[in-house]
Formats: C-alpha cells, structure tokens, sequence
C-alpha cells in the first residue's frame, strides 16, 4: 500500500520516492510509488498533476503525471504517466506537485467543509454529496428547498469563519473517539481509524483531501445557485482564486449588458424584463400582421386557382423567405374559406413543404408527403387531412411540389 504524504501535509509539493512498479491498463501506463503526496481523486476532490524525474540521472527529462487514482483492492495510488520509457522499477524519482492545482482543490475542498457546516448548524440541512469541478463545485443537501434568504445567511456565516482565519488541523482518531469529540458525520465505510479535518470551534469532519491550514487561506466563498436534485438541493460555488474569476467574469458580463442597454448595472433587471415585454408585444404585432397577410393571399390564390375533378380548388405555392409557421397558416386558411387542396412549400434555413386538404376530401396528404419525403430522404408525416415534412434544400421543394401536383390532376 503506497504511503500518503498528503494525509499529514496537504502543502508538500515535493519529495522523494520509489518506484515499486509500472503497470499497462486502458488508461496508459500507471507509476506505483512507495510513497506519494499525489492526491487520487476520491471523496468528491479530483486528482493532482505533476511531474516525476528520476534521481541521480542528469540527463532524464521529467515524466508528466496526467491522472491519479486509486486502486480500491490494493490500497495503492496510481500515477498515469505519458512517458513510460524514462522510469523504471526500482528507480528513485523526484515528485513536484502542480503547486496551483493543489492550492485550488485545498481552497475548494476546505471552503466546502465550511459551507456544510454553515447550513448545518443554520439550517440542519445535513451534506449527502461533494462534487468538484474545473469551474465550479457543487454539495447536495438533504432538503427540499433552500431559499434566497437561507443561502445568503449560509454564505455570509461561511465568509465570517473565513476572515476569522480559525486553525484547520488534521486529526487521527477511532469512530467512538470522534463521536466523543463532535464530529459532523461519520463515514459509511467502517474504519478503524478516522483521519479528521477541525475547524477550529466550528467543524469536525472525517475526510481524506487535502485542506489548508487555516480558513483564511480559503479566500472569499461565494454561492453562486440552487438547483433541485433527486437527493435533494444542489448548491453551486466557488471559493478562493476561482471566487475572485467568477466574479469578475460575471461583472464583466453585466457590465458589457448595461451597456447595450445604455444603463446602469443596477437597473438592467428591470430593462431587460422591459425589453423582453416589448419584444412579446412585437411579435404578437407581427403574428397578426402575417396573419392577415395569410387570410388576404388566401382569397387571392383561391380566386386564381384550377380546379380538381372532384370539384375542389388545387393551389401550389412557394415561398422562398417565409418559414413552415406562415405556410402551415396560410393552407389553413386556404382549406377553410373553400373547399380546397393546398400544396405549399417554403425555403429559407429550413426548406419545408405542407399538404392540406379541406375535410371530405378524397386523398391522403399524410400518404402523400410520406412517398414524397421518401424521395427526398427526410423526415415528415402527418394525418388524412393535414400533413409536413422537410427538405434538403429550396429546390428540391419547388420539383416536390410539381410532382405532388402533377400526380393529383
């Protein structure tokens, strides 16, 4: 089993090892060290990046580390590498962790226990789940709703802890001993000895990541949304560096919003639902504009248009700017002011083609544009009356419509 060096110093970036095998899977080829302060992903934290250079060889180039897990039989950790040539068993090697890959997980993973233990001790929502992400972490809390109110009270006690830079210690005991000391949550996996994260009068909680070594060095934390999840409510956040860039990002997005509204960052709320009021007022203009447009051609196409054996009107349109919303209208209208066939067709970025017939009628437009989109190789369908269908490119909609109305005269 490799020995952890993180367990008792998250802050070690360097150290000396060696290499006890190589080992060839899915993943590449994984380095087993004797002992290691590369953390493999587990517990919610994702793994550290780095480097291994042989010792004692001045000319070796130095092995990056991609990946580390951990194998769940053995106990020990695995480093895929992506140069196996370079080390080989027995060899003693140098280790150097991605320094500012460490430091963000730390102030991750530590901002989280603080987080938790925030909406525990305000709200008794207890953690189920810890998740980290390149951008952005998340926990689940076992609750049905967590309010605005409620996430800026756990916010701001979570902030409080952390301008109060209380010690973080690490801590080994067994699970009676910690039940003792208060702990938050002990784990599922039974354990003779539990490595514990304090906080210093504020949290106690088993964990094996690495954390800092007191909460001012977890940075601000900053809530950034809810969400509800199977388990619970998600809670979306960021602390330390990854704070401060999200921050900015996000200020930098309003700001850049503001000013395509010509206003202050404050009020773009309400310009942007004043804007969108407006909008909705449009196109509610506009669909009954292109309404009666569709009513007026309708009358126009009908007066103009032949007429079938069976006695009903055959209109054949296209459109090359309109969309399959303005066409499906106009055959509507068409196919109820008279007794009527309506094949129509529209380009535009999605050509489209519509059959309609007045109820009574003796064809199937739903067989019909089913042979016809078969032709054409997509997709379309319908009923008896009313069917629709697409269409590779403009073209191919006008030879489509030809066709249909040549084989129905």
């Amino acid at each position: 089993m490799t020995e952890r060096l993180y367990y008792t110093d998250s802050f070690l970036h360097q150290f000396q090892a060696r290499v006890d095998d190589l080992r060839t899977g899915p993943k590449g080829t994984a380095v087993l060290l004797d002992r290691s302060a590369f953390y493999p992903t587990s517990g919610g934290q994702v793994f550290d990046t780095g480097w291994l250079r042989p010792i004692g060889d001045a000319g070796s180039a130095k092995v990056r580390i991609v990946e580390v897990e951990e194998d769940d039989s053995s106990g020990d950790v695995l480093h895929y590498i992506e140069d196996a040539a370079q080390l080989q068993t027995g060899v003693l090697v140098e280790g150097t962790i991605d320094a500012g890959r460490r430091r963000d997980h730390m102030q991750q993973h530590s901002g989280q226990h603080v987080i938790s233990a925030a909406f525990e001790r305000l709200f008794d929502f207890p953690t189920v789940s810890f998740h980290m992400g390149d951008e952005s972490c998340t926990i689940d809390l076992a609750t049905d709703a967590v309010t605005p109110t409620q996430l800026h009270a756990a916010e701001k006690l979570a902030n409080e802890v952390v301008f109060e830079d209380r010690a973080v210690e690490i801590r080994f005991a067994t699970p009676e001993e910690a039940r003792g000391m208060g702990i938050r949550k002990i784990p599922v996996a039974e354990r003779s000895r539990l490595r514990l994260i304090d906080i210093r009068d504020f949290d106690l909680n088993a964990c094996g990541g690495t954390h800092v070594r007191s909460t001012g060095q977890i940075g601000s934390i900053l809530l950034r949304k809810t969400e509800k999840v199977r388990q619970g409510v998600r809670v979306e956040f960021v602390c330390g560096l990854r704070a401060v860039a999200t921050a900015r990002r996000d200020f930098s997005t309003l700001t850049e919003a503001a000013a395509v509204f010509s206003t202050h960052l404050y009020d773009l709320p309400q310009q942007s639902r004043k804007a969108l009021e407006d909008i909705k007022s449009a196109q509610k203009g506009q669909s009954k504009l292109l309404e009666e447009v569709a009513e007026l051609q309708a009358v126009q196409f009908l007066q103009s248009a032949s007429t079938l054996a069976s006695g009903a009107k055959l209109i054949v349109r296209f459109f090359p700017d309109r969309d399959l919303g303005f066409i499906k209208m106009l055959a509507q209208k068409i196919t109820r002011a008279a007794q009527a066939v309506a094949l129509v067709g529209c380009g535009g970025s999605q050509p489209a083609l519509v059959f309609t017939q007045s109820p009574g009628q003796a064809n199937d437009m739903g067989a019909l544009m089913k042979q016809t989109v078969q032709r054409l190789g997509t997709r379309g369908g319908g009923n008896k009356d009313m069917a629709q269908g697409g269409a590779p490119d403009a073209s191919s909609v006008e030879h489509a419509l030809s066709e249909t109305a040549a084989e129905m005269k």
